[in-house]
Parts: structure tokens; sequence; C-alpha cells
């Protein structure tokens, strides 16, 4: 046992070895971020052995005797509040991390990186059965992982740890059902109604140079920082990055300018979160993101009740109006009306609107679950995912590529992630209301361009505390309320009702 007077030195010990696997963490990430932004196509064997041997090291890092010595030096001890915070997440990861054997890591991590190409040109080839074999190979893998961890557990909870360790799955479960159940039947009203929205305010082409320049402009409008952060093109659009380099990516189709537009705010959304990061933290929890049910909130809530407001076009059409001509004579309101439509052939989900996507994700996690769990196999996914497609958004695929070939997440492993995206997007509407009712008017505010309010606000209320609290901690303390999707359902309710007349 460590004496209280040792303390200092033995927590001084756990955060420099801490922040050697932060360092390890973020190199692993660039190189990801390389690959998926810049990296020449014949460089994957390359860059996967080099990803697999960093998350071996990263691995042998946090599963190291001493690291675990240290924590055990630190049991019992008087430590500050935010020492307690650091200590927790570390024993955490630690963990779980030493029930897993190194060498299955770096296969795990091999894998997913051969599995990328694989996983593009299956896509881009609407071929299922290419990247078919990869895919069970990861399912899997992940099984074995998850055994590891905790061969009494259900292995998709397990797994759903890895991105939101903090909410019970069962938690999860109940918000998703809530969302599902709010959705469907407003949706069923919503297309049963005979309101006339404007639906194509922004029909024709658009130049994709232009529509680079424009969400240039709108991230400058957020209040982007270019000096720690930089825009790229990706097949899936995303944010990576630290508190000191945050960089976002998009993609661009002439056809639908406003998709590039929302997917950039919402990928500036995360970027801000991890951005207002405290930099003295930097390479222990108290510099990380709360998760991934947090930083999706970040995305969502810049994406949806930002972007998508009728305040923020009141503010932002002049400038699609300089960029792109053929947009003269679009109202406020037309734009508003286009960029909330319910759409009635919703296929792919980053071009989802923002009521049915929370159906997109309802999918993707029962199929996923099922995955895990053994109770489907993988080449029976297809047919399971357009049937579910056709029960839940009434729109059947054609083709695999616009199917259950769309998403990026199974190709890295990643099983346990979706959920995280409705979540984020309940805790959204939470946080923006507690924002509203303390800043008061933020429709004045974003309709004069005045963003700081806003961020500011969640910088001080979320940003800053890193992983200090847990995840429902970190939403009471925002908010005043244990983490709830009853603001989303009202939201939802009030907006697309208002909408629709439904």
């Amino acid at each position: 046992m460590t004496r209280d007077s040792d303390a200092p030195e033995a927590y001084a010990d756990l955060l420099a070895r801490v922040e050697r696997i932060a360092n390890v963490g973020n190199a692993s990430g660039l190189l990801s971020w390389d690959q998926q932004v810049m990296m020449p196509e014949g460089g994957t064997p390359a860059r996967s052995r080099q990803l697999s041997a960093l998350s071996a090291v990263q691995h042998d890092l946090l599963t190291d005797e001493e690291l675990g010595e240290s924590l055990a030096d630190l049991e019992g001890v008087d430590l500050t509040p935010d020492q307690s915070a650091v200590v927790r997440e570390i024993r955490r990861e630690h963990e779980r991390a030493v029930r897993v054997p190194t060498a299955l890591v770096e296969r795990i991590s091999s894998v997913a990186s051969e599995t990328l190409p694989v996983w593009r040109e299956a896509r881009k080839d609407d071929d299922f059965d290419a990247f078919a074999p990869r895919l069970e190979t990861l399912v899997e893998l992940k099984r074995e992982y998850a055994e590891h961890i905790d061969p009494n557990r259900d292995p998709y909870e397990v797994l759903f740890e890895e991105y939101e360790p903090c909410l019970p799955l069962h938690h999860a479960e109940e918000i998703l059902t809530q969302l599902k159940e709010t959705i469907s039947p407003l949706v069923a009203e919503i297309r049963a109604s005979d309101a006339d929205l404007t639906t194509d305010a922004f029909t024709g082409t658009y130049d994709t140079d232009r529509q680079e320049e424009l969400v240039r402009e709108a991230l400058t409008t957020l209040g982007y920082p270019w000096e720690h952060g930089r825009l790229d093109v990706s097949d899936h659009p995303f944010s990576m990055g630290t508190t000191f380099d945050a960089r976002v990516t998009t993609r661009f189709d002439e056809e639908h300018p406003v998709d590039a537009l929302l997917s950039t705010i919402h990928e500036f959304g995360h970027a801000t979160y991890t951005l207002g990061l405290p930099e003295d933290a930097y390479g222990t929890p108290l510099g990380e993101a709360r998760d991934l049910s947090v930083h999706e909130s970040q995305s969502r809530l810049w994406e949806n009740h930002v972007g998508r407001s009728a305040a923020f076009w009141d503010r932002f059409l002049p400038t699609v109006v300089d960029h792109f001509p053929q947009a003269e004579g679009v109202s406020v309101r037309d734009a508003y009306e286009t960029v909330n439509q319910v759409h009635e052939d919703n296929l792919i989900r980053v071009e989802a609107d923002e009521l049915t996507y929370h159906l997109h994700i309802v999918l993707r996690f029962e199929i996923e679950r099922d995955l895990v769990r053994g109770d489907l196999d993988v080449a029976e996914v297809p047919a399971v995912w357009n049937d579910k497609m056709e029960e839940y958004l009434g729109v059947r695929p054609d083709t695999d590529a616009e199917g259950c070939l769309q998403d990026i997440h199974w190709s890295h492993g990643n099983f346990g992630y979706f959920p995280t995206y409705s979540l984020g997007s309940a805790m959204a509407a939470q946080l923006y209301a507690a924002a509203d009712g303390e800043i008061g008017g933020l429709d004045a505010h974003v309709r004069a361009g005045e963003f700081d309010p806003l961020h500011d606000w969640l910088t001080e209320n979320v940003h800053r505390h890193g992983k200090r609290y847990e995840t429902n901690e970190l939403v009471r303390q925002a908010t005043g309320e244990d983490f709830t999707a009853d603001y989303f359902v009202d939201y939802a309710t009030e907006k697309y009702g208002d909408l629709y007349d439904a």
C-alpha cells in the first residue's frame, strides 16, 4: 500500500505511462486518417502492418505489469476528484486490456486495415460476396475479443462498452426503443399528410469545387480554427485528432449540395468538441472526449439544432447564393423546408433526414447485435437488411451498394458503434434545451451569426470536463437531469408536426 505521502510520485508515474499510451494511439489515428484521405491505394500492405504494430505497442503499454502496479499503489489513497477520475478511467481500460492477448489485438488491427480497400471495391462493384469473407473474419475476431474480456456476458454488450462504457446497454436499448416507437408513427402521419412542403429548393448541378469553397466558408462562419485543423475529402466523412489538431473530412455530390454542407457542419461539431478539451490535460483521460455518445451529441447538435434551423438559413442563405447564383430566389422558408423534408426513398444513412435517420440506426443495431451474438449469418445480411429497410422505412434497396455495403464501420470491425449516433441525437436535444434555457434566445444569436455563446456554453459544460464525469453524470451536471430521450421526442414531435401538420 502506498502511503499518502508517496501518492504524488505514484500518480505522476501513472500519468507518464498513460501519456505514452495516448501518444501511440494518436499517432495511429493520424496513420488511419492518412489511409482514408491521402495514402495511395498501393500503400495498404505496409499501412496495415504499421497500424497493427502500433496497436500492439499501445496494448502492451496498457497491459504492462508496472502500470497495474501503479494502479494498485493508488488503491485507498486520498486523491483529488480529478485524480480519482483519471485513475478510474485508466483502471477500466487496463482491466479490460489485460484480458486480451496482444496477438489478437494486432490481428484485428491488421485485418481491419486490409479490409478497408476490400470494402471500397465491394461497394463500388456492388459485390457483397467479395466483402463477406472479410466481414465474417472480423465478426469472429471480435467475438473472440469479447470472450476474452468476459466469457459469461453477452458479447455484443461487451463490444458496446468499447464505445460507450458508462451507459448500460439496456439504457441504450430503452432509448432506441423510445425513438423507434415515437418516430415510426410520426413518419406514418407525415406520409399521410397533404402538407405542401418545398422539397426542391436546391435542384440542379452544383460544381464540387464551389461546394468546397462554400463549406469552408461555413466552417469559418461557425468558428473553426484553421490553424488547428484542415478539411479534406474522404469516402466516408469523419473527424479525427487532438485538442491541438482536429481535422474534418466531407464528400461532395454535384446534385446534392446540402448533403456536403450538413455533413461538414456535423464533423465541425466533432472537431469543436475535440478542440475544446483542456490542453493542459493532453495525454490523460481529462484531455479526452467522454466516449462516442457525447461526441455524437456535439455533431448532431451542430448539424440539426443549428444547421437545419430556420435561423441558420436566414443567416447563411445569402452566402449560398453568393457561391451559387442559381439559388437566387430561394426563400429562407424554402431552404428550411428542403433541408428538413422527410424523404420517401430514404436509402442512405448519411443522406437521411433527421427523423428517419434513427430507423437506419435501429436497423444496423439489430443486425450487428445478431451477427455478434451468432443469431445471424453473414451471408444473410443483405436479405435481412433489405427486409428491415422495407419494414422500417418503406423502401427496398435495389443494390447492396445502397444497402448493406454503404457504411464503413463494419470494415473497421466497429461493432457496437451505431447506437451511439441515436444516443447522441437524444443527448443533443437535451443539451441544446439546457443551453437555450441558460443563454436565452439562441435562435436570435444564430440568426445574427453569433455562435460564440453556444460554443462557450458547450465548452464550459461539456468539452472542458474530458472524462471527469461518466456519461449520465456529465449530462446531469450540464442540464440538471439524468440522460433521457424525452427532449428529443418533444423536439421532433413539435418540429415535424409543425412542418407537416402531423
